[in-house]
C-alpha cells in the first residue's frame, strides 16, 4: 500500500499536535482550523489512510465538546469508513452520543452498545452516566421483542 509522503506526515503531525494543544485550552474553533487543514492534506480517497481515521475523530470530538452535535455525528460517520474507524471505540462512542444528542436513540444504543463491546465500560469512564445506560439497556433487549423465528429448516 503507498504511504503518505514524509514531509506531508510531519505538516499532518504539527498541525494536529497544534489543534490538541487548542483542544486543551477547550479552543475548539482554534483545534477545527488546525484538524480541517491537516485533513487536506490527506491525499483522496480519505477512506485509504489510516490518518483520516484519527484527524476526522479529532474533528468530531471538537464539534462534540463544543455542542455541534450534527457535525460530529457527520465526522464521525466519515471516520467509521476509515481503517481501523468501526473497530475503534472512542469514534463508535461519540457516534453513538451524537446520536443520542440528535434524538435518534435506536442508532445510539448500536453505536453506544458497540463501543462497549469494544472496550467495555472503560470507554464510558469520564462521560456522562446516560450513555452507558443506554449501551446496557440496548445490549439487554428482552427476547419477547423480537419476533419468533422458525427454524432454519420450515423456511420454505
Amino acid at each position: 500500500m503507498a504511504e503518505i509522503p514524509d514531509d506531508v506526515m510531519d505538516r499532518i503531525r504539527i498541525l494536529t499536535d497544534q489543534g490538541n494543544a487548542w483542544m486543551e485550552d477547550e479552543d475548539y474553533d482554534g483545534a477545527l482550523e488546525q484538524f480541517e487543514e491537516a485533513l487536506t492534506l490527506v491525499p483522496d480517497p480519505w477512506t485509504d489512510w489510516e490518518a483520516a481515521t484519527w484527524i476526522l475523530t479529532a474533528i468530531g470530538d471538537a464539534y462534540f465538546l463544543s455542542g455541534g452535535y450534527q457535525e460530529a455525528w457527520e465526522a464521525f460517520n466519515d471516520a467509521v469508513d476509515c481503517p481501523g474507524g468501526k473497530e475503534n471505540p472512542f469514534v463508535q462512542l461519540r457516534l453513538g452520543q451524537s446520536e443520542f444528542e440528535l434524538g435518534n436513540m435506536d442508532l445510539a444504543a448500536k453505536h453506544l452498545g458497540l463501543a462497549h463491546g469494544l472496550d467495555g465500560e472503560r470507554v464510558f469512564e469520564d462521560e456522562d452516566p446516560k450513555y452507558l445506560e443506554l449501551a446496557k439497556r440496548g445490549l439487554a433487549k428482552p427476547a419477547q421483542d423480537a419476533p419468533p423465528s422458525k427454524p432454519w429448516w420450515k423456511l420454505w
